[in-house]
């Protein structure tokens, strides 16, 4: 089966579609369906040129708190000398349409669909579209937690397709993670994976524990539970998750696929 990566549509709709959007935002999650990621809701960066963004995750009070998300998209001969403007800042990239070349370590990368890039803070990377069509693709941003006597890790860059899905047990191969990263290595304090399940198959249980989640579907549509609520979602949709939200998933009639952020190997912040 081929593997596709949804991204949004862009644009406007006509002056003549319903207003029969699935966008809502309650007490511990929200949910933004690709047909709002319009043109008219894109954000332009510092130091970015031929670039806009669509913002679906930044942290607030009360809500999810550690992480933000852009959907960056970059036009031919765009790109930035200095994308990343915080010092402490690390991020993920994670590409779903087009190429860009990204130089960190003084190394050059081509990133094509599937690719993923890790940046520790302070690496001093930088980002250009040095093809003739534009890209597209994910930046998830975190301040990275020191944590005295366990290194920060380095840069490292991969591709989805190289890496082997590990599937659930007893699950006979029908939910499972694309892992970039060893969920025991503790330089790392975020996780951006990929979860896969197939046709039919379920999260069988409602988890709830004190990850805070975002979830952007890449392909197939599913029934999702986020709190109290059974919602249907489908590729391009973008789901925000307090900690402790319940969430369990019944997968639709072909694949399910979602790119997964969230906060791990930390100790919860005390409030003194």
């Amino acid at each position: 089966m081929a593997t596709t990566y949804a991204s949004p549509i862009a644009g406007l709709p006509t002056q003549m579609a319903l207003q029969t959007g699935r966008a809502i935002f309650t007490e511990a999650y929200a949910l933004i369906p690709h047909g709002v990621m319009r043109d008219i809701v894109t954000s332009y960066l510092p130091h970015w040129s031929e670039t806009r963004a669509w913002v679906i995750a930044r942290p607030m009070t009360g809500f999810s708190e550690t992480f933000s998300q852009y959907i960056m998209e970059v036009f031919p001969g765009g790109g930035s000398q200095r994308p990343e403007t915080n010092p402490e800042a690390e991020g993920i990239l994670f590409v779903v349409e087009g190429f860009v070349t990204l130089v960190v370590d003084g190394k050059s990368h081509t990133l094509r669909p599937g690719g993923y890039a890790y940046l520790p803070p302070n690496s001093g990377w930088t980002l250009t579209n040095k093809g003739e069509i534009p890209t597209r693709f994910h930046w998830v941003r975190k301040r990275y937690e020191v944590v005295e006597g366990i290194e920060i890790p380095a840069a490292f860059v991969a591709n989805e397709q190289d890496e082997p899905v590990v599937w659930m047990p007893d699950t006979k191969m029908t939910w499972g993670t694309t892992r970039f990263v060893d969920p025991t290595d503790l330089r790392h304090d975020m996780h951006v994976n990929i979860v896969t399940l197939e046709p039919g198959a379920v999260i069988p249980f409602e988890e709830t524990h004190v990850m805070e989640h975002g979830l952007y579907v890449l392909e197939g549509k599913a029934v999702y539970r986020l709190n109290r609520d059974w919602v249907e979602v489908e590729a391009g949709d973008f789901m925000w998750l307090r900690a402790f939200c319940p969430q369990a998933c019944y997968a639709g009639p072909e694949r399910f696929r979602y790119l997964l952020y969230k906060d791990v190997n930390r100790h919860a912040k005390l409030p003194f």
